[in-house]
């Protein structure tokens, strides 16, 4: 067991450093406050419209911190996301991909209690925009983004009911620059504005389930997450500038601003759902999840008069369908088919126009190699943002793949 948690220690160092250096978005509205959101749950809840409130014994629901007492065996699970993307505005389109790395977590069963660890990113940002007029030309780019790790507690105090809890640590860096070319001018405006986020938050869950009638029953869900404060710290530098050979800059004059320590307030988020299945046979659920407005002002260099933080509400419906799970002959008959579709405010407000999502999605749980380990592949088409009022609509393809591996780790001794 010692040689077992050392791996997974080594991997998960490892892909931590690939979470803190992938660039998660390419987003034009990944500019506004601490990015767009850059972790949607695992690929099982993505297939099932992003649903938060399922566990079962060898999955993570990293939505959920109850779920982790369904664990009967130690999970190791990790996912990545291939995105293709439309941007479409008033005056023309254009085609990005790009990859992600999306959550790397462990879980662990202790007869009715279950624990968890893992990396996963909260936010992102990364973009490139130009705009042009008739006497100046300006160039923003910027990169960077929130991460999160978390460890989680689950219980069952009594039968078919599961409570959890959630701390998570919340660090990142986020650089965002600013050219200004002006006509009849010699030298370039640049302002660059550099941004560490670091702080506590905390997410609690509660499942209970019970029968309906012999062969139905009843799933309910609850989620919270506390509207916690992070900490902030900012400093700026304004050059006058030169562009060389191979757009390299080269600085004239430059002043730098003095540091400055502040807050940003992450949203509130309260979230419900139920649902009716048969165990191991099929499920369908409705989740409702209402976040309170965030405070991201005091990020100045990005929020101005034109954006807006608002209360923000989102819808999902999904399931899941399995012909005969452990059927000894046909494989298909053991893969899981799920599908779910969602409308979600992303609780984003720029030039009066609210920035929503829809989206549909569909996926499959595979078995792969022995009984209690598989493969989980979903996609899901999406819809953001308008191109009302000289805005950006992004339509996303979405194709995300995740290993789920178990064992058990704990086997109490036989012989002395």
């Amino acid at each position: 067991m010692l040689i077992r948690f050392i791996l997974f220690t080594s991997a998960l160092l490892l892909t931590t450093s690939s979470v803190l250096a992938q660039e998660n978005s390419s987003s034009p509205y990944s500019f506004l406050g601490i990015g767009t959101k850059a972790f949607r749950g695992t690929v099982e809840n993505r297939s099932m419209g992003g649903l938060g409130m399922l566990g079962d014994s060898i999955h993570l629901n990293l939505k959920n911190p109850a779920a982790y007492s369904d664990l009967k065996l130690t999970t190791f699970t990790a996912g990545a996301t291939t995105n293709s993307v439309e941007l479409e505005s008033a005056s023309g389109s254009d085609d990005l991909d790009y990859l992600t790395l999306d959550y790397i977590a462990i879980g662990l069963p202790f007869n009715n209690l279950g624990v968890g660890f893992g990396i996963k990113p909260r936010s992102a940002v990364g973009y490139e925009l130009e705009e042009r007029t008739t006497t100046t030309v300006s160039r923003l780019n910027g990169r960077g983004g929130l991460n999160t790790i978390h460890f989680s507690v689950g219980f069952e105090p009594f039968k078919n009911f599961r409570l959890g809890g959630t701390i998570n640590y919340n660090f990142g860096d986020i650089e965002n620059k600013s050219l200004i070319f002006r006509d009849q001018i010699q030298f370039a405006s640049r302002e660059l504005n550099f941004v560490d986020i670091n702080g506590l938050s905390y997410n609690f869950g509660a499942l209970y389930k019970f029968n309906l009638n012999e062969k139905l029953t009843i799933n309910t869900s609850l989620r919270y997450e506390t509207g916690s404060s992070l900490s902030v710290n900012s400093r700026r530098e304004l050059a006058t500038i030169q562009i060389g050979q191979n757009d390299t800059e080269i600085v004239v004059d430059e002043f730098n601003v003095e540091p400055r320590d502040s807050e940003i307030k992450l949203p509130e988020m309260l979230a419900f759902g139920a649902g009716i299945g048969e165990d191991k046979k099929w499920f369908l659920g409705l989740e409702y999840e209402h976040y309170q407005a965030g405070d991201f002002s005091s990020l100045s260099y990005n929020f101005g008069p034109d954006v807006a933080q608002i209360d923000a509400n989102v819808f999902r419906l999904g399931g899941y369908f399995i012909p005969r799970y452990n059927d000894p002959v046909s494989y298909f008959k053991r893969v899981v088919y799920r599908a779910g579709l969602r409308m979600e405010q992303t609780g984003l407000e720029y030039r009066g126009e609210d920035i929503d999502e829809f989206g549909i999605s569909f996926g499959l749980g595979l078995p792969a190699g022995r009984v209690f380990t598989n493969t989980n592949l979903g996609v899901e088409y999406f819809e953001r943002g308008t191109t009302n009022n000289n805005l950006i609509q992004e339509k996303f393809i979405s194709v995300f793949l995740s290993f789920s591996f178990n064992d058990k780790w704990f086997i109490k001794s036989k012989y002395n």
